[in-house]
This record gives C-alpha cells, structure tokens and sequence, in this order.
C-alpha cells in the first residue's frame, strides 16, 4: 500500500523534528521534505509532490495563507492542513478561502494530528475538536443574541469599523493596508457583517450606514 507523502512546513526546527517522529511511526505515512518558510514550502511542494503539507501558520517571509493558495493553485491534488497554536476564527477563515482543507491546534494529541491527515487524504475536511466546539457556542450565542438584539449590535467592533470604512467608499484591499490585516481577513469581516445584517450590495451597505448615522450625508451646498 503506498503511504501517504507529507512535507511539513514549519520555521521552528524541533516542532518539524517531533512531528516528523510522529508521522514515521505510522505505516501508512512518510515525511518526504521540510520547508522553513512559505516560500520554501511553495517550491519543497513543487519538487516533492506530496499528499499533504502541514502548513503552519505565521512562518516568516511569504504568507502561509498566500504559500497555501499558491500550492493549490500549482498542484490541486495536494492538500494542505493548516497547523497553529491560534484558536482564532479568522485565520480558520482565511485558511479555507485559499483552500485548506482543516485547521489543526498544536496543542491538540497526536491522533488527532494523524486523523486530520487521513482525513484530508480522503478527501474530507478536519477542525481541531476545540476549534470545533469553539465555533457552535460561537453560532448559539449569535442565535440567541440576533433574537434579543437588533443586528447591528451582533456585530463586533472590527466588524463595525469594516462597515463604517466600506460606506465611505474604501475598497477591501485599502481597508486592509489601513487596518494591518491580509485582504482575505477584510473580505472575512465583510462577508460576516453583510450576513449578520442581511445586505446583499454595496447599495444597500452605504443605506444602511446612513440610516445608522455610522456615516453622514454629504453636503452639497
């Protein structure tokens, strides 16, 4: 039976040493290259060609979300896990806009390392179960807070500040270099806040802001 191909990509050498003596200890798995950088992991990728690459999250260089999409993109075969200590929702958005396909937590046991791999050999989808868990009490409270609050007061203050911007006129990708964040992560808030308000257009968004006095009309006098 042919094993499973792995690169790990990760910048701190004892983490890819450990998770390589984990992955060799299973009979279906093989590590076949390392990369210390997303750039390194885009081009490691391209000359090994593996099943999955264990991408970390916050590599140095290339953005380990841009090294992501550029590995789709160049070999759709090959499927990436996203691999952080960050049980953060954003980069769980942003991994899977550029095509990852789980999201992993460092602390978690290593079955659950070596599960999310074959399950993304299979073709299906993994998220850490905390990651999991975090993200159903997360849509509860939403739920229960839509049915007593008006929406405007479900979004959070990022997403406030990313709806003000929006109105003004700011296109996602100046929003992003204004706030310090990566396009995906304004596109994230974006799409969160039109949900959230049930907005479908730039129309209704500059609308709505004008009902909410976020923004004034200008005067034309």
């Amino acid at each position: 039976m042919a094993k499973t191909r792995i690169l790990l990509a990760d910048d701190h050498t004892l983490f890819r040493q450990g998770v390589r003596t984990l992955i060799t200890a299973e009979a279906d798995m093989e590590v076949v290259g390392e990369a210390a950088n997303g750039g390194d992991a885009v081009e490691k990728a391209a000359e090994a060609r593996p099943d999955i690459v264990l991408m970390d999250i916050g590599m140095p260089g290339l953005s380990s979300f841009e090294a992501t999409r550029q590995i789709r993109k160049n070999r759709p075969e090959t499927k990436v896990l996203s691999l952080t200590m960050y049980d953060d929702e954003d980069y769980l958005v942003e991994g899977m806009e550029v095509g990852a396909s789980g999201y992993v937590l460092k602390d978690s046991p290593s079955a659950q390392l070596v599960a999310a791999v074959r399950d993304a050999q299979r073709g299906g989808s993994y998220l850490s179960p905390r990651m999991l868990s975090q993200l159903v009490d997360d849509f509860r409270t939403r739920i229960k807070s839509a049915n007593r609050m008006p929406r405007f007061a479900t979004l959070t203050s990022r997403e406030r500040e990313v709806l003000k911007m929006l109105a003004e006129g700011n296109s996602v990708k100046e929003i992003a270099g204004d706030l310090n964040l990566s396009v995906k992560t304004v596109e994230a808030h974006k799409f969160n806040l039109m949900r959230k308000l049930d907005i479908h257009n730039k129309a209704q968004l500059v609308q709505y802001a004008i009902q909410k006095k976020i923004i004034k009309i200008p005067n034309l006098q």
